[in-house]
């Protein structure tokens, strides 16, 4: 049986091809080479939809609020950041949604932004999917293997003796015979961690073997390294909530940002090193962000659906 956990409201829909297209005509159009061709076909791309004309304004809106600076000798450099900043927020989002449908396409179950899905295999085991996650199952008559081919996943493993359960992913391999872990494939600093069990994790240059309360981290050279870690916190996703403990704001907002589609962006770098500790639920982003605001002193401006600032 499969329990899903629904996303918020905002996540209906796929990133929107209008803001992403708005954004491209901010940057086109502030560009020094911008032509009297370009301001044409803007004005018919601008012209053919009232939603275009309102995503360009919403777009240029936050150009302008990067680029404003009361120094002039500094506006051209702080323009740049700003132009910049918009040309990754439309390029990363188109690209990170070719990539994950491509990853969707190999799988054999996968979940959405914003989605948590439990899934229970053939033979007992059971996974937890978390959000934007995809996996493929490689069952043989000598291992269950699976491979994480993005996001995260706790594994609840069936104990077989005679097959042993193997998780792959980014270069890691992590098998156990009958435990509870959890493995990450997003770049996270602890790509796995145990709660019940024993599991050996291994990378191309070595291998260690993790106790319940150890977590793996991958060194400089790229040797798995076991070290104590709050695992609970770690999965606490799978109960609908997160989890922090002392983190920096900028470690909660890009856990957040894994829940949402489109980009939450910090503006300060020293409001980023303040440190949260509190529960919020990653099925409404949008209330989890209120509860910063009211602890944490900051300040967030939602430009678009899928483009928040916080200062």
């Amino acid at each position: 049986m499969n329990q899903r956990i629904s996303p918020d409201a905002s996540h209906g829909a796929e990133d929107d091809p209008v803001y992403e297209a708005a954004a491209l005509w901010v940057v086109r159009l502030a560009s020094a080479d911008s032509s009297s061709a370009d301001r044409k076909a803007f004005e018919v791309w601008r012209r053919a939809d009232p939603a275009h004309a309102e995503a360009y304004a919403e777009m240029e809106t936050w150009r302008r609020t990067m680029g404003q600076v009361p120094d002039p000798r500094e506006r051209k450099s702080r323009r740049a950041v700003g132009l910049n900043a918009v040309v990754a927020i439309a390029l990363s989002g188109l690209a990170g949604a070719q990539l994950g449908w491509i990853d969707r396409l190999r799988a054999d179950a996968w979940t959405g932004v914003g989605e948590i899905e439990t899934r229970t295999l053939v033979d007992g085991s059971r996974i937890d999917l978390n959000t934007d996650t995809a996996i493929a199952l490689r069952f043989t008559a000598e291992e269950r293997a699976v491979d994480l081919l993005r996001g995260e996943a706790v594994f609840d493993v069936v104990p077989d003796p005679q097959r042993p359960f193997i998780v792959r992913g980014n270069g890691v391999s992590a098998r156990a015979v009958g435990t509870r872990f959890y493995v990450r494939v997003d770049g996270a600093a602890d790509p796995v961690g145990v709660a019940e069990g024993r599991v050996d994790v291994s990378t191309a240059v070595g291998r260690t073997l993790l106790h319940p309360g150890e977590v793996a981290f991958r060194d400089a050279a790229d040797r798995p390294v076991a070290r104590q870690g709050n695992v609970a916190q770690a999965m606490s996703w799978r109960d609908g909530k997160l989890s922090f403990s002392g983190q920096t704001l900028r470690q909660v907002i890009a856990e957040l940002e894994r829940y949402r589609r489109g980009r939450i962006l910090l503006m300060d770098s020293a409001v980023g090193e303040r440190r949260f500790s509190g529960t919020l639920d990653p099925r409404d982003t949008d209330e989890a962000l209120d509860v910063l605001v009211a602890t944490m002193g900051i300040r967030v401006t939602r430009l678009t659906s899928f483009v928040i600032l916080v200062r």
